[in-house]
């Protein structure tokens, strides 16, 4: 999937939100203790990621992009994570364009934008699902 196609995905997908209520609703409002962690780790998540592909540490950039898009998977943000999986697509194959600490670099620039702005549209999306609105 390219960035354009990546857009076109949902932002949420309530059958995961759905789902994880119903699956951690054992113990009351366990579900939204979850969301609200992910929410809470997101800014960090992007901030170990933009470190790694800013320093050029391909290793820790592969963790980092795997597990945003894991954890975005979990929750239902299917954009962030399909956007994860356009930067992971990116860090995998070997670039003719020169040395990893060049082109991972150029990868921040091109998708962090991108994956920030998604990340802030989740979060307002997730954070009126905990509170009752729906998304």
């Amino acid at each position: 999937m390219g960035q354009h196609e990546a857009m076109v995905v949902p932002l949420l997908d309530n059958s995961v939100l759905d789902r994880l209520q119903l699956e951690l609703d054992y113990d009351e409002g366990i579900w939204k203790v979850f969301i609200q962690d992910f929410v809470a780790l997101l800014p960090a998540r992007i901030e170990r990621l933009r470190m790694a592909l800013t320093t050029g540490d391909p290793v820790t950039s592969k963790d980092a992009v795997l597990s945003l898009k894991t954890a975005s998977q979990m929750v239902g943000a299917e954009r962030l994570a399909a956007l994860a999986v356009d930067l992971q697509r990116a860090i995998r194959n070997d670039s003719p364009d020169g040395p990893r600490s060049i082109v991972l670099p150029r990868l921040a620039v091109a998708h962090l934008p991108r994956i920030r702005q998604c990340a802030q549209q989740t979060t307002h999306l997730l954070e009126r699902h905990l509170h009752g609105y729906g998304a």
